[in-house]
């Protein structure tokens, strides 16, 4: 339904509002508006893990589009600490970014990276991937290292239930993430300015989902997050548990899913209603030689590259992507340069805002399907034939 004008009437701070301008299909076009600025929806999330999007400036970073990044809540209470940041003028002025920053809880890397893990009723204990200290993560802390980091849009903690999971332990780390997030909310109180993300947990289980999205909305959010895929599930389950998830989710409230992905990740899950992405794949596949482009993915490892004097992409209005050889790409990356890694996540990260850029215009217009099909059929057709 194009022309649908939905706004958050009752939002939890004074200061946060999402309005929804058009809608295209299940395809939604919308704004979230923050004392920091405005971000436009759909949008992707540059992840900024220690604050600092990996190989890229700040102002590089917004130049490409980008309207807020992501901060990681563990990295950054590990190293340098949060009661540092807040001392140094938060994680704003620490890394020079003015702009919104979400952080997430921390959850995802204790369950990934940390070491001799405990979760209980309390909170998760771990030990630290960097030097082996012990620390007690708790909802409450999780809220108050986010408020030190003084970032627009917070998270709850919650347990990322692991993929394969059996539906009896699914239920139970779901019910624990929903006593998390009312902890969670409460110590969050009311922060004007500043916003709090409900996330729906379940695994892939159409009722456990149902009831965690039932049970964030009692509690209430500004907004809700989908977490637990793309952690082995595979696209198409993804999209079968997104397909009767984003449905259950307010309209009048941004849906944002967690760590998700690649170009045709993006594509399907705004087709299917999502508002907000974030994942490093841009930047961490830049690091590695791979390169995403209208044409599908490049390796520019391979030797096909070796004597290309082509650019990536003539057509790009990236310089990263347009003005350097093929060849002195595949050189840097051979010879270990810093530019190789530096230019490629430019250009990764470029076409990732470009493409949210495309969703949006063609949402706006009543054209998004014709735009995925045509999306799709650039990257079937593949990378343009070697020399």
């Amino acid at each position: 339904m194009s022309g649908q004008k939905l706004e958050n009437k009752d939002p939890m701070t004074s200061k946060f509002k999402f309005s929804l301008h058009e809608t295209d299909g299940l395809a939604r076009r919308g704004e979230i508006s923050l004392p920091r600025g405005s971000i436009q929806t759909p949008a992707f999330m540059p992840v900024g893990t220690a604050g600092t999007v990996k190989a890229m400036y700040p102002e590089q970073v917004r130049g490409l589009g980008a309207d807020i990044v992501l901060g990681n809540t563990y990295h950054l209470m590990l190293r340098p600490g949060a009661e540092q940041v807040a001392a140094l003028g938060g994680l704003h002025r620490f890394m020079r970014w003015p702009h919104p920053i979400l952080t997430d809880s921390g959850g995802f890397q204790v369950m990934s990276l940390s070491k001799l893990r405990k979760i209980s009723e309390d909170g998760v204990a771990f030990q630290s991937h960097i030097d082996g200290s012990k620390y007690l993560l708790t909802p409450e802390r999780s809220i108050e290292i986010q408020g030190l980091l003084g970032s627009d849009i917070q998270m709850v903690l919650d347990e990322c239930t692991p993929f394969p999971c059996e539906k009896g332990p699914a239920e139970s780390s779901m019910e624990l993430s929903l006593r998390w997030a009312k902890r969670s909310k409460d110590a969050f109180g009311e922060r004007p300015g500043q916003a709090l993300f409900g996330i729906v947990q379940g695994s892939v289980y159409e009722d456990l989902r149902a009831a965690s999205a039932a049970g964030l909305q009692d509690i209430g959010f500004d907004g809700y997050a989908i977490g637990g895929l793309a952690v082995g599930e595979g696209p198409e389950e993804m999209k079968r548990v997104l397909d009767f998830t984003a449905p259950m989710l307010p309209e009048n409230t941004p849906r944002y899913l967690m760590g998700v992905g690649r170009p045709e990740d993006l594509l399907s899950a705004v087709a299917r209603g999502v508002d907000m992405f974030d994942c490093v794949m841009p930047t961490r596949s830049g690091r590695h030689g791979q390169a995403f482009t209208r044409y599908g993915k490049v390796n520019l490892r391979n030797a096909r590259h070796a004597a290309d004097p082509r650019p990536l992409d003539e057509r790009s209005t990236c310089p990263a992507a347009s003005e350097y050889s093929r060849a002195y790409l595949h050189h840097l990356f051979r010879a270990g340069e810093y530019l190789a890694s530096m230019l490629l996540s430019w250009a990764n990260l470029h076409y990732y805002q470009e493409l949210m850029a495309g969703m949006r215009a063609a949402i706006e217009q009543g054209r998004f399907a014709e735009f995925a099909t045509q999306t799709r059929k650039g990257w079937e057709e593949g990378d343009i034939a070697p020399l």
